[in-house]
């Protein structure tokens, strides 16, 4: 009797699918040494696996490149992106297509719990307090800062997020964005001021440093956390998204997370 492989152990070419870890990009110099990071623990988590890091833009090496070197191999792509929106829904498959390469585009990182463990954590190192009395918890609350698109999809799931995160941390959460919709995160920390909440921490909702993560921090009105990054449930995630996808072959759509 033949024993089953699972998903991650076998492609159509009897070889292990690499992963593809596709980042946005970004002129801050912390941005690639923080994905490089993330793919190393990656590989920490499953030896063997072939991990590749490719960038839609503004870092080398660019997506196009990497999967011109992967050659005939299959791919998952899995976009270090938190939101459906333009890059995961037309940029990645895009440039995947021009470079006529076998791939399949795994979901964004978003919404899913293991994104909301890791802005929990970063709140906790930023100075949240784990433990509140109800004085405190009722004055607290949070801006969930996330870089903003045009697509509704990427509100919803930025909604979602905001949500899951609320209810982990046991406060209001609010979501709001660096750019293309509202509220931004000055606009949202007012609102939770005016009613009646006055310690507002900021929840970066980034995969790593840049210009976006930084404007959002500089508004915080009391703690501001750090980007996601290198977290160990990003890294479980990122294999999380790369095994859903090749469970399956057809076309996605991201974890309906109930909240």
């Amino acid at each position: 009797m033949t024993a089953s492989i699972p998903p991650h152990e076998e492609s159509t070419l009897g070889t292990t699918p690499a992963l593809v870890l596709v980042a946005h990009g970004s002129r801050d110099p912390r941005a690639l040494s923080t994905v490089q990071a993330l793919a190393d623990r990656v590989r920490d988590l499953r030896p063997g696996l072939p991990v590749h890091l490719g960038h839609i833009e503004l870092n080398e090496p660019r997506l196009p490149d990497t999967l011109t070197q992967l050659g005939p191999a299959e791919a998952v792509l899995v976009p270090l992106l938190l939101t459906r929106g333009y890059h995961v829904k037309q940029d990645i498959p895009e440039l995947a297509a021009n470079a006529q390469a076998r791939t399949r585009v795994a979901p964004p990182l978003g919404p899913h719990p293991l994104l909301v463990e890791t802005l929990y954590d970063r709140l906790v190192e930023a100075g949240w307090r784990t433990r509140m009395d109800d004085g405190t918890r009722r004055a607290s609350a949070v801006v969930l800062a996330a870089a903003g698109s045009r697509d509704p999809d990427s509100r919803l799931d930025t909604t979602r997020t905001a949500h899951l995160l609320a209810a982990r941390l046991g406060v209001p959460v609010i979501p709001a964005y660096a750019s293309a919709a509202t509220p931004t995160v000055s606009e949202a920390i007012r609102t939770l001021t005016s009613r009646g909440h006055h310690r507002v921490a900021v929840a970066s909702c980034f995969t790593a440093p840049g210009r976006f993560a930084t404007q959002c921090a500089e508004q915080a009105s009391w703690i501001a956390s750090a980007p996601l990054g290198a977290h160990p449930a990003m890294a479980r995630l990122v294999l999380h998204r790369y095994d859903q996808t090749l469970e399956t072959r057809a076309p996605m759509e991201p974890e309906l997370v109930s909240v």
